[in-house]
C-alpha cells in the first residue's frame, strides 16, 4: 500500500485532504525550490512554473496538488502569502537545509 499524507488547511473550521504522499514530497520540493529561488512569486507564476515544469512527469491534475500543498505548506509555516499584495504573493518563512 502506497503512502498517504493527511494535508493540512490554513483556514480554521476547513480540513485538508488524504494524498499521496510520493506526489506530496514532488509538489512540496518544486514549490520550495521555486520559491528560493524567487524569493517573492504570484500564485499564478509558480503554479504555471510547476505545471510546465512536471508536464509529461506527473501522474495527476499538476495544479490542483499545487494548491493542495501550498495550502498544506501555509499552514505549517513553511510560506506565507505576503500580505497586502494581489494577486496573491507567496514566500518562504523559514529557510531550510
Amino acid at each position: 500500500m502506497k503512502e498517504r499524507i493527511l494535508t493540512k488547511h490554513p483556514q480554521k473550521g476547513k480540513s485538508g485532504v488524504n494524498i499521496s504522499k510520493q506526489k506530496y514530497d514532488v509538489i512540496r520540493e518544486s514549490i520550495v525550490t521555486a520559491l528560493r529561488a524567487a524569493g517573492e512569486t504570484a500564485f499564478k507564476d509558480l503554479t504555471e512554473e510547476i505545471c510546465h515544469k512536471l508536464a509529461g512527469h506527473f501522474d495527476g491534475f499538476i495544479s490542483w496538488y499545487v494548491t493542495t500543498v501550498k495550502l498544506d505548506l501555509e499552514a505549517r509555516g513553511i510560506i506565507e502569502r505576503v500580505p497586502q499584495k494581489t494577486p496573491q504573493q507567496l514566500r518562504l518563512v523559514e529557510k531550510e537545509s
